[in-house]
Order: structure tokens, then sequence, then C-alpha cells
């Protein structure tokens, strides 16, 4: 479904971590190369704070536990969610800063979420499950918005834990790891139509987030500066 003919696309699987990457040149080296260092960090620290793998609420790390972890928990914190409610956006944000050491322009897809340091202007599209929105409109994002992070959390799509049952909930944010802490935040609140103006004061509360899009069903329900347009 991606349409970027300028940018070279390419994957990277490691375990449970797959992603999609565009980039001025293929860089599955680089970027493999950096999930298993990432996961490798992770893998080890949860092996003596376990604790940081299963809370689902905001959660302390101490000053000497490493970036991403920090960078997690914060999310988690900002958002009062567990840490691993970020781990997919941390990744993708690490992942995108190293390849920028070689690519002017880069996009780091893993499971919806996203970061992104793009020099044209990108459509993203929405996929909202049976939502008569699905794949009917998408967020412009300007190059001068990047870099930063776009992340989806979704109650009726995917295999991600939600609490909720938003078809989607979309999250834009200067951190990525905040992006998708706070996406499935502002999910696990969204049950029916109702929720929606709920969600959105949510997202106005967790600092740091700079838009939100949430739909369910034929209801639509935005706030912050975001374009939305038709595809």
């Amino acid at each position: 479904m991606v349409k970027a003919d300028d940018l070279v696309k390419f994957s990277v699987l490691e375990k449970e971590t797959d992603l999609l990457i565009l980039a001025d040149k293929n860089l599955h080296k680089e970027a493999l190369e950096t999930v298993i260092k990432l996961r490798a960090v992770l893998e080890a620290y949860i092996i003596k704070d376990e604790k940081f793998l299963k809370t689902l609420r905001p959660y302390w790390v101490g000053l000497r536990a490493p970036k991403i972890v920090k960078e997690m928990a914060w999310a988690g914190r900002r958002a009062r969610v567990g840490p691993m409610a970020a781990v997919a956006g941390a990744i993708a944000e690490h992942v995108g800063k190293e390849l920028l050491r070689h690519t002017r322009e880069v996009i780091v897809e893993n499971g919806g979420d996203i970061f992104m340091k793009i020099k044209k202007p990108r459509k993203i599209a929405i996929h909202a499950g049976s939502s008569p929105f699905s794949e009917k409109i998408a967020i412009e994002v300007e190059p001068d918005q990047t870099p930063f992070g776009i992340c989806t959390s979704a109650g009726t799509v995917g295999h991600s834990l939600s609490l909720g049952n938003a078809d989607a909930v979309v999250v834009m944010s200067k951190s990525t790891a905040l992006a998708d802490a706070a996406a499935t935040a502002i999910g696990n609140v969204i049950q029916s139509i109702n929720d929606i103006e709920g969600g959105l004061n949510l997202a106005k509360r967790i600092k740091g987030v700079k838009s939100v899009l949430i739909i369910k069903e034929d209801h639509i329900g935005a706030w912050g500066k975001m374009k939305i347009v038709a595809i």
C-alpha cells in the first residue's frame, strides 16, 4: 500500500520486530544492526526488571537504566500507561535517527507506529477497520513538521493490547514513544462514539501531544494541528 517511488522500500524482521522502512537508499544492514542492539538492551533490562515488561501502569526506572528504557518509562508516565505501550514507537524512532546518519529522508513504520523525517509533503492513509473512513482519508504531513512520530492504536484492528474499541486513534508528537503511549491511553477510553469527546479531552491533557484523530464507526473527532485530506 506504500506509494513513494522516489524512496527505496525495504523490510527488517528480527523476532517480534517487523519494520517497513523507506529511505534514500537500501539501509537494511544498518537498520538490522540497530534493531538487534536495541532488542538486546531491552531484553537484558527486562531480565533484571520483569515488572517493566508486565505493568500496565506508569513506572519509574533508575537513572542508570538504558536510554530507550528511560524514554519508554517517561512516555508511559506522561500518558499514564505502562512503559511497553511505547516500545514500538521507541524502536521506530531510535532506528530512524540512526539511519538519518546515512540518508536525508527516512520513514520507519513499526506496526502502525511511524517515525519520519521527510523532504517533501507526504500523505499517510488511515486504516480503521470496518469504519467507512478506513483508507478514505489521510493525514498530510509537511517537511517542517518533521522529524516526529505519528502512531496509531486500535481496539478493532491488529494484535496490540487495547482496552478500548476504537477503529483508530492516531496521535502526533515530536516523541514517537510518547505518540505510541498516548495513542494507547486514548484508545483505552473509546468504547463507543459517545467517548470520542472524552478521548480528545484526554489528548489535550497529555503534555507533548500535538494532535489526535479518533475514528469510531461512522464518527470522527480531531484536535490539534493536523491536515486531514481525502484519498
